[in-house]
């Protein structure tokens, strides 16, 4: 491969507009086709950007050995299906959060992934933002000491309208897998998979979930996880993580901060500043671009067991408030066997 990597989006979306301006950005990156489910939207996106080629199916750009990387940024329905198809063409694919709908799907794509020895890695781009790995840093090196609690929130205003894709379950709509794989991600960062989940919340008349609070534990740590979400309330988007030591607070956004302070016990606060646009994806794309040219099969920031571990988090709190996507099994939404 080239020194530069050549990027085919899938999708024309809101998501696939930040990713490509991103992209645009970095002088190792190039965006060669965009796909989408008509030839006007991909046109119309690609003469947005210069794109030299636009395809109106999927297969095509699949296929398009001009191609090095796939970014998809389909709803999240629609993602197992996108990147199973660049994954048979051989393609590596950079997959939109929440991965997949349930883990049932994220694990057929891990396995597909694996067994055809290419790339895959869901764009959780928290965890490749500088920020967020410092902070994980310190808590390996026991800046805070054992951890004990984790405190985060992702909340919205809206109000969203019941045509909205927020609304619809047939598109994995609900506050969970837009916002509420952000705290869960978070947590499973710094403490692993849990053994225990609770959770309650509020659903809306299609179903889906509008504010939902989850209860996270680990039985050998004694670790606990207070998390929430909703498309109905602005929360302030924090995040505090206390250990036997001291504690880590994000005093806002805190999946891409730009500051966070350290309190250790019997010290003055640190504040740990960073800088460049705190909400670029240039990191995530960063990241895939090492790894590709690497030869590497999934990124060490961002595993592909980690991945798993959240989706069956994400597969026991739905459990637990009782919403199940149109399609869904009790198998396909199975719950880990060891989580209570």
């Amino acid at each position: 491969m080239s020194d530069t990597v050549r990027w085919g989006v899938l999708a024309t979306g809101g998501m696939a507009v930040r990713f490509v301006e991103d992209l645009l950005g970095m002088p190792d990156a190039e965006v060669v086709a965009v796909a989408s489910r008509t030839e006007a939207s991909a046109k119309a996106f690609a003469d947005r950007f210069r794109i030299p080629r636009a395809y109106g199916d999927q297969a095509a750009l699949a296929a398009d050995e001009d191609v090095d990387v796939v970014y998809v940024a389909t709803p999240h329905s629609a993602h197992r299906a996108a990147a199973a198809l660049c994954l048979e063409a051989g393609k590596p694919v950079l997959c939109e959060k929440p991965f997949t709908l349930n883990a049932a799907e994220a694990t057929e794509l891990v396995e597909l992934a694996r067994a055809r020895g290419t790339f895959l890695m869901e764009a959780m781009w928290m965890y490749c933002h500088p920020a967020v790995r410092r902070i994980a840093e310190l808590v390996r090196e026991g800046a805070i000491g054992e951890v004990r609690t984790v405190q985060a929130d992702f909340g919205l205003a809206g109000p969203f309208a019941p045509d909205h894709r927020l609304r619809d379950p047939a598109l994995g709509g609900g506050a969970l897998l837009d916002l509420g794989v952000y705290p869960v991600s978070f947590a499973q960062l710094l403490l692993g998979e849990p053994d225990r989940v609770q959770a309650d919340a509020l659903l809306s008349p299609e179903g889906v979930d509008l504010n939902t609070g989850m209860l996270l534990g680990w039985s050998d740590s004694g670790a606990t996880a207070l998390l929430s979400c909703s498309i109905t309330a602005a929360t302030p988007v924090t995040a505090s993580v206390t250990g036997t030591a001291g504690r880590i607070d994000v005093p806002d956004g805190f999946f891409f901060p730009e500051r966070f302070v350290l309190h250790r016990d019997g010290e003055e606060p640190e504040e740990f500043l960073f800088d460049g646009r705190r909400d670029s994806l240039e990191h995530e794309a960063a990241e895939v671009m090492r790894a590709v040219r690497a030869g590497e099969k999934e990124s060490p920031l961002v595993p592909l067991d980690g991945t798993l571990a959240v989706m069956r988090t994400l597969d026991a709190v739905r459990d637990r408030i009782g919403v199940r996507f149109p399609g869904e099994t009790s198998k396909t939404s199975a719950v880990s066997e060891n989580v209570r």
